[in-house]
């Protein structure tokens, strides 16, 4: 399956009839992440047909309300359709007591176990790992405490060369999974035969950065080296840097150039500010210096197959 990258808000601050505060939903070796939660995500989930209950993992870039206010009602209605699953939400500290505050005072207890994975380091860790995928953080240059994260998946099964494979009837259904984890074969005799003369190496792993609100912060280059898709912020035009360096925010083009410097395969912008009527002005300051720049936009579905 490839990396599927849903994006369900891509606009700042004040949500409006048409723009939509961040959230983005990420599928990846059968998992199903939410990547930050504004306002009104759980409305956005339905909308785009997006089965949300699949969603175990939340991470949440910063304690900005337009990157997190849509978080607990969508616990809340995790708890109406009487989920058991237990949810976790990777965050900053405190998340957990915003969090918790609201659904003790509004007596709205999860039935399900809900456990927080506060974050405070300011380098990049490893926050979640399993045999298909680990995600990282991101540390950014933002007002309050922001990190990114960056989804990796690991390097799969080597691939049955099937063609090589027939020529040789000792080999059987059964040895094909040894095969497939890189193990040579042994025949009766004792003859050995290469793992690499019957398998194809595996498809390369697929990588995923998403950056939230930064300013300009080329240290993050290092982290995101050679990443798939890279969605990075672009609150403003070039035209506003100043406005950008005050609110640590970036332009369109300062994302393409970070895109540039990390080698990034593709590059998504967003965030964008609610002053700019056309958005393609921002695709066209982006393509100034990395051409394979698109525009997020709320429902627009990205593929790395």
């Amino acid at each position: 399956m490839s990396l599927k990258l849903t994006i369900l808000g891509c606009h700042s601050a004040t949500p409006r009839v048409n723009t939509h505060p961040t959230s983005q939903f990420l599928e990846i070796k059968n998992h199903h992440f939410l990547i930050d939660c504004g306002e009104g995500t759980q409305v956005l989930l339905r909308k785009f047909k997006v089965k949300f209950s699949k969603i175990k993992h939340i991470f949440i870039s910063h304690l900005h309300g337009d990157h997190f206010f849509g978080l607990v009602g969508l616990i809340s209605t995790f708890r109406l359709l009487n989920r058991i699953t237990e949810l976790h939400i990777y965050g900053p500290k405190g998340i957990k007591e915003i969090i918790t505050l609201q659904l003790k005072l509004s007596n709205s207890w999860t039935n399900y176990p809900l456990l927080f994975h506060e974050l405070t380091s300011k380098n990049s860790e490893l926050i979640f790992e399993d045999t298909k995928v680990e995600v990282f953080t991101i540390p950014l240059d933002h007002r309050v405490y922001t990190n990114g994260f960056l989804f990796k998946e690991k390097l799969g099964e080597r691939k049955l060369n099937m063609e090589q494979i027939s020529k040789y009837k000792e080999i059987e259904v059964c040895d094909f999974q040894n095969l497939k984890n890189g193990k040579d074969f042994r025949f009766q005799n004792g003859t050995i035969i290469k793992n690499k003369e019957l398998t194809l190496n595996p498809i390369p792993p697929k990588s995923y950065a998403y950056c939230s609100d930064t300013a300009y912060f080329p240290k993050i280059v290092s982290i995101i080296q050679n990443v798939n898709c890279l969605y990075h912020e672009a609150t403003f035009l070039e035209g506003k840097k100043q406005l950008a360096l005050k609110t640590k925010h970036s332009t369109a083009l300062q994302a393409a150039n970070i895109a540039k410097q990390a080698n990034a395969k593709q590059l998504i912008i967003g965030h964008y500010s609610g002053r700019y009527k056309n958005i393609e002005e921002f695709k066209i300051e982006a393509d100034t210096i990395y051409e394979n720049t698109q525009l997020a936009e709320s429902g627009k579905i990205f593929e790395i197959n």
